[in-house]
């Protein structure tokens, strides 16, 4: 669905989540989030009685969900899925936005959780589940490659945590080379959880 399509809620949602993966949930005003969204400004109130928390929840949720759904793209993408196939794919998605749009992006349910962590137990719960929401589908998609259940959700954690800190680190630095170098790394240890 465009954004267009989508009603001024989701287009609220969908816009706090970009300008909170571009400047962190402290600088992203709600006023912000409705002219980015083309949604009246009244409709706030009405769509979030629970203020900026309530929206910076809900954009952390739909992010953990869309971080989830992408897991199928990637896989479908792939001619024989592998660990590290899948891995390499979650990994080039930020390589080709960071060559086309630059560094100036990341992960909006990192940035809720560096910004909101120690402010209130509802935006570290939020990530939390968002990042369980991502977690979910990562783990799946291994045991369907042969990963033992045992270790998939392990190893899925182990895939977002490289991933979200090659990308704190490709942001730093404005180069991909965080990002290919976990790919390179994690690869064969990944590819090796699947058994002979």
């Amino acid at each position: 669905m465009t954004q267009a399509r989508r009603g001024p809620r989701e287009r609220m949602v969908f816009s706090a989540a970009q300008l909170i993966r571009r400047q962190g949930v402290t600088a992203t005003g709600m006023r912000e989030v409705a002219a980015h969204a083309d949604a009246p400004r009244g409709s706030l109130q009405h769509y979030f009685p629970g203020g900026k928390e309530q929206l910076v929840n809900e954009a952390v949720a739909w992010a953990g969900r869309y971080a989830g759904k992408r897991v199928d793209r990637f896989l479908a993408g792939l001619d024989r899925p592998t660990p590290s196939g899948l891995f390499a794919a979650m990994a080039a998605q930020w390589a080709d936005e960071y060559a086309a749009d630059g560094f100036a992006a990341g992960c909006p349910v990192a940035a809720a959780t560096v910004d909101c962590a120690t402010s209130g137990d509802s935006t570290r719960n939020a990530a939390a589940t968002a990042f369980a929401t991502w977690r979910g589908p990562v783990a799946e998609a291994l045991t369907d490659m042969g990963v033992p259940p045992s270790r998939a959700e392990s190893l899925a954690t182990l895939m977002i945590s490289a991933l979200e800190g090659a990308i704190l680190m490709a942001r730093a630095e404005r180069d991909v080379r965080s990002l290919t170098t976990v790919v390179k790394e994690l690869g064969p240890l990944l590819d090796a959880a699947t058994g002979p």
